[in-house]
């Protein structure tokens, strides 16, 4: 479970499809770790469904939770200067 936890907070918000492929886990294997890590509060997830090429993909989209990545460098907008 630490290196879905690990691949999320580094490759951000991923599918499970693609999780199982990173970290080479059986995609049943994946579900039932990312099911237990939203138990525990971990990790946010919902059910996805998109098109590739016509293709329709259904999958578990997680990312983990209450984890806002770092600000970019670089110049700042005015709006943001003030809620500093």
């Amino acid at each position: 479970m630490n290196e879905i936890l690990q691949l999320l907070k580094t490759r951000g918000e991923r599918l499970d499809s693609e999780i199982a492929e990173a970290t080479g886990i059986s995609l049943a294997k994946v579900r039932a770790h990312v099911s237990e890590l939203t138990a525990r509060g971990e990790v946010m997830s919902c059910h996805s469904t998109r098109y590739e090429k016509g293709k329709k993909i259904e999958g578990i989209r997680c990312r983990v939770a209450g984890y806002i990545p770092p600000a970019a460098p670089g110049r700042k907008s005015k709006a943001q200067l003030k809620l500093s």
